[in-house]
């Protein structure tokens, strides 16, 4: 009989079940996500109490089943991502992250790749990079796990990556501006957000200091994943429309500082 395996993972939510337990869902790098049933969970005196938190990642010891629910036993090396958890906008936008990678793929579905994704935007976020370009460059990337295969890098006609570009849904992909009379219908993106979506789509985390964006950009950008999503993904996340919501009053609170300034450069 298999006993308690250990497992690292992240969790992406909780909800209390009955009196005192929880069910926790975990995305695990070796396992994919998993429910998980924790007993007492919610008692003062519960020792994994900590370990469940909502933007935590720990390993979790516990029995892992392929089918309905496993249980979760105990956990160590815990690691809370403090500055998210203490901060209503980067909470947001952790939040939204989170509940994208649980819609993208199923239960059960081994995607270490994708677990990393989680780990290093989560730690850039904490760490006080900008969240709205992290948030960004994960929906870009994360398309691909919604079966969405976009052409960002050159144009569909040509193949020519000069810029200015336009973003057309009848050749799923940029044109360049020699051809924009083929889609009559094309979306008239700005070429700016357009010039930042070809970019995100393909840079790495380690890249991410040399992003620096205007407010005004980092709007256009927001308008253009937004069209992208609602034309290829459909989703309606309630942490979605919470930012967009967001944006509507925080400017009532003073800004926090960013590692990312906002001024358009890429250098």
């Amino acid at each position: 009989m298999r006993g308690p395996q250990e497992v690292n993972g992240i969790v992406l939510f909780s909800r209390n079940y009955r009196e005192s337990d929880k069910l926790v869902k975990i995305f695990t790098e070796s396992s994919g996500k998993r429910m998980f049933f924790v007993r007492h969970a919610n008692k003062k005196n519960s020792q994994i109490n900590s370990a469940i938190q909502p933007f935590t990642q720990a390993n979790y010891i516990g029995d892992l089943k392929e089918e309905g629910l496993s249980f979760l036993n105990s956990a160590k090396d815990i690691h809370p991502f403090f500055a998210i958890q203490q901060d209503i906008f980067l909470s947001a936008y952790a939040t939204y992250i989170l509940n994208l990678s649980d819609a993208a793929i199923d239960d059960n579905v081994y995607d270490p790749f994708l677990f990393g994704f989680i780990k290093d935007s989560l730690t850039l976020i904490d760490e006080g990079y900008d969240a709205e370009i992290i948030t960004n460059i994960f929906e870009i990337q994360l398309l691909q796990r919604f079966g969405i295969q976009l052409n960002f890098s050159s144009c569909a006609i040509c193949g020519s990556q000069e810029e200015p570009f336009d973003f057309s849904d009848k050749y799923h992909g940029v044109l360049c501006q020699k051809h924009w009379s083929m889609d009559d219908r094309r979306f008239h993106y700005s070429p700016r957000a357009l010039h930042f979506i070809r970019l995100f789509n393909h840079i790495s985390f380690e890249q991410i200091k040399s992003i620096n964006l205007s407010d005004e950009t980092k709007q256009y950008i927001r308008q253009v994943i937004d069209s992208i999503y609602e034309e290829y993904v459909g989703l309606q996340l309630k942490s979605k429309k919470f930012i967009d919501d967001m944006q509507n009053w925080k400017e009532m609170i003073p800004k926090r500082e960013n590692k990312i300034d906002k001024q358009d450069n890429t250098n």
